[in-house]
């Protein structure tokens, strides 16, 4: 089914209404009547490559949580954990599957335009809302790496107290990443633009998994390697024997499986990266993120599987702690993985300056002095919040917990549900009741990922990070 997309105010009844955004302004179009090809994209073509738009579809994906990967493993065991981590590759596959089938049939290709056109006005402002919060916790997360770790890692280098010169203070150092690197990288126009340093962030990730995989096959099994791992805080767990589990159930399993549940968030970035992509069609789209999810895929399994086999069960939640922290290969890891982290969170902008463009200015043409304020807004707002609230990470743990699975399971589900005309899918159809499953499904993963962040709370114990 061909695409060639409007970007407009969604064919509201009495006329479709023309509006601009960051790219030139899409011409309006009308919804298609049962039976007939859906509108085509007329005026904006896109520019960014096959390649270039797998870079950045990856790179949305890749997230901290990759390093807690092992830790998930361990508390599940080997098969039942790549099981797991299939199955979830192939609902979020499914998700995209859906969303770009309901921009097909309207001719809309911004996440806030298909809200508005299912829910109304209302739909529109609780998609952009959901989009801000779950993105500007995503940045506050990986800035919040940032100012953990990169101290250490130029003290490391350096040979000196991570507690003594100013220029090795966390949030100076976020500050200093933000202007010289982010800034710049998040005042380009198109996210196209970004494919080369998303192809870099995943080089690096890259470096990450063979690094893992070769201190497997130095150390062995590292258990009872002191030199190999850091001094524990507390005892290591009773079952430290080199013998890895194919299945096991564990209180800790439940924690585990809903981050797990969200190891493939990209929702936010598909309508923009299908919105820049040469020759958009559904088919076309669906193979970026069909190989984007396949790759990453391949890389969180890689990953978990030679990170479990080199610690077995005393693996710790951050798995680069694991290594002894003066070996000069794991110290270039740490800096590839902060490298990384950092080149993600201009691509994690684009989609929040996107829907506050949709939500506050959705008839304003193209206006650079707009494009740069709102980065530069965003950037101080998230800074200030990993400075000065250090409970800013929990708070967005439970916004995590409910933006997700509304991005990955609920809003998609909606969508097709009341954008596909009765007349194509009828309400008992069985795609239609497939897509009923799968809401549901994703309310089953909210409600149990909020229980069991509260119960952490309540515990007062610390788990795997996500996405």
């Amino acid at each position: 089914m061909e695409l060639q997309d409007p970007k407009m105010n969604g064919a509201l009844p009495g006329g479709a209404v023309d509006y601009r955004q960051e790219h030139e302004g899409f011409l309006p179009s009308h919804s298609p009547s049962p039976g007939r090809k859906p509108a085509q994209f007329m005026d904006f073509e896109g520019k960014t490559s096959f390649g270039m738009s797998v870079f950045n579809l990856s790179n949305a994906i890749m997230g901290s949580g990759i390093l807690g990967l092992a830790y998930a493993m361990a508390h599940t065991g080997v098969l039942f954990f790549l099981a797991l981590l299939l199955c979830i590759a192939l609902l979020s596959s499914y998700s995209i599957h859906l969303l770009l089938t309901c921009a097909g049939v309207v001719g809309i290709r911004a996440y806030e335009q298909l809200g508005q056109r299912a829910l109304g006005p209302v739909g529109k402002v609780v998609v952009a809302a959901v989009i801000c919060l779950h993105n500007v916790g995503a940045m506050s997360s990986y800035l919040f790496i940032i100012k953990s770790e990169l101290p250490l890692v130029i003290s490391t280098f350096l040979d000196m107290d991570p507690e003594g010169d100013w220029f090795l203070k966390g949030n100076l150092l976020i500050i200093i990443v933000s202007v010289l690197i982010i800034l710049p990288l998040a005042l380009m126009r198109h996210l196209g633009y970004l494919g080369y340093t998303s192809g870099l962030s995943l080089t690096c990730m890259l470096f990450f998994l063979i690094s893992v995989i070769y201190k497997k096959f130095q150390l062995g099994c590292a258990i009872g390697h002191n030199e190999t791992e850091v001094e524990r805080k507390s005892p290591p767990s009773l079952n430290t024997s080199c013998e890895a589990q194919m299945f096991t159930a564990d209180s800790q399993m439940f924690y585990t499986v809903p981050i797990m549940a969200f190891a493939f968030v990209c929702h936010p970035e598909v309508l923009p990266i299908y919105t820049e992509l040469c020759r958009p069609s559904k088919r076309r789209m669906q193979a970026v993120a069909n190989v984007s999810i396949g790759a990453m895929f391949c890389m969180y399994a890689l990953t978990a599987t030679f990170g479990y086999l080199t610690f077995y069960s005393s693996v710790e939640a951050e798995m680069l702690h694991m290594y002894s922290q003066q070996d000069l290969l794991i110290l270039c890891v740490r800096l590839a993985v902060l490298l990384a982290v950092t080149l993600t969170v201009p691509v994690v902008l684009f989609p929040i300056r996107r829907a506050l463009q949709q939500l506050l200015f959705p008839s304003k043409a193209f206006s650079w002095p707009r494009h740069v304020a709102i980065a530069l807004v965003l950037l101080v707002l998230v800074n200030v919040l990993v400075i000065c609230v250090p409970t800013i990470r929990d708070i967005f743990g439970v916004i995590g917990s409910t933006s997700a699975p509304s991005l990955i399971f609920i809003l998609p589900s909606v969508f097709y549900l009341r954008i596909v005309p009765s007349e194509v899918e009828p309400l008992y159809s069985w795609p239609k009741i497939q897509a009923l499953c799968f809401g549901i499904l994703g309310v089953l993963f909210m409600a149990i990922s909020l229980g069991f962040m509260f119960a952490n709370w309540a515990t007062g114990q610390s788990h795997v990070s996500g996405h």
